[in-house]
């Protein structure tokens, strides 16, 4: 399978590349195609070194507008501010059959702490402002509730669940397919891409639990 991720030169971007290289081709698009090589160059190395003969896949870089094109998967981990200008950039070269995976979280921090933007100043999901803009795309919401920095970590088990949140059954088990293959995660299905606001809250809470409770990268796990 091919998947791209907008956004990739980031700390999230980086976790799924080495996560999910083991099986797939990578794509890391960036405004900046040469930062992308560039990373693109690193991940490959590090991921060559743990992996070794067991990795079946490659990583490149390129533009992001290069980037989303003839991809499977589609992963947009960007700025919630940069969804409009990013979605007109790609959209008309993302294949029909693509699925477009949101981990956005519209949220920003004051002197109480992190806060969820739609709530505050009445604005839409994520995923509702993706839909908007990518309109008859399939579009998946989830890895909202994820630590970057265990997700880094390749040899560490993140023991956590995955919220997802999309209207199309066939996307959502190739999506929880993926978050399957990274160790320790467990999809759990929420509803559908209306509902995806009940997951992007949550990030802006962990983040406030863990500053109060110096708590180091937490994530969710129901039992």
């Amino acid at each position: 399978m091919k998947i791209s991720i907008i956004g990739g030169t980031g700390g999230m971007g980086e976790g799924f590349a080495l996560r999910w290289v083991v099986n797939h081709d990578i794509t890391i698009g960036s405004r900046d195609a040469q930062k992308a090589i560039n990373s693109a160059e690193q991940y490959m190395n590090t991921a060559t070194s743990s992996y070794g003969n067991n990795m079946k896949g490659t990583i490149k870089g390129a533009d992001y507008v290069s980037s989303s094109r003839d991809s499977d998967i589609l992963i947009l981990s960007i700025p919630y501010e940069s969804i409009k200008l990013t979605c007109d950039s790609i959209s008309n070269g993302i294949k029909k059959d693509c699925i477009i995976v949101s981990p956005i979280v519209p949220m920003e921090r004051n002197d109480f702490g992190f806060t969820y933007i739609p709530f505050e100043k009445n604005m839409k999901s994520a995923a509702h402002l993706l839909a908007e803009n990518l309109p008859d795309k399939k579009i998946v919401s989830a890895f909202h509730t994820i630590s970057e920095v265990k997700l880094k970590n390749i040899n560490e088990s993140l023991d956590s669940d995955i919220f997802v949140c999309g209207d199309d059954q066939d996307s959502i088990i190739k999506v929880n397919q993926l978050i399957g293959e990274i160790k320790g995660l467990r999809p759990l299905y929420l509803g559908s891409l209306s509902l995806s606001y009940q997951a992007e809250v949550l990030t802006p809470m962990l983040l406030n639990a863990s500053k109060k409770n110096k708590i180091k990268h937490p994530g969710i796990k129901l039992t």
